[in-house]
């Protein structure tokens, strides 16, 4: 009496999960691919740029340059 209830029921769960998890795994690789957030640091983030003044400061605390060289440099920047 209850056999073909119960047989169209989980025939129905069965088709669902067959067709669901497949679909659900897709839409999540599409949505991982395409619309990852921009603050994790992934490849699609640009680095900042630097300003001539930062890479000016990095060789002067690297010791690439003296303390007149880079006040020198530093005032032809800022236009001193």
């Amino acid at each position: 009496m209850f056999d073909g209830g119960f047989g169209l029921l989980f025939g129905g769960v069965w088709m669902l999960l067959m067709w669901g998890i497949p679909l659900l795994l897709v839409i999540a690789l599409l949505k991982y691919l395409f619309f990852r957030p921009h603050d994790k640091g992934g490849p699609d983030i640009r680095p900042e740029r630097k300003t001539p003044l930062d890479i000016l400061k990095e060789s002067y605390a690297r010791g690439d340059l003296s303390r007149d060289e880079y006040l020198q440099k530093r005032d032809d920047l800022l236009e001193k």
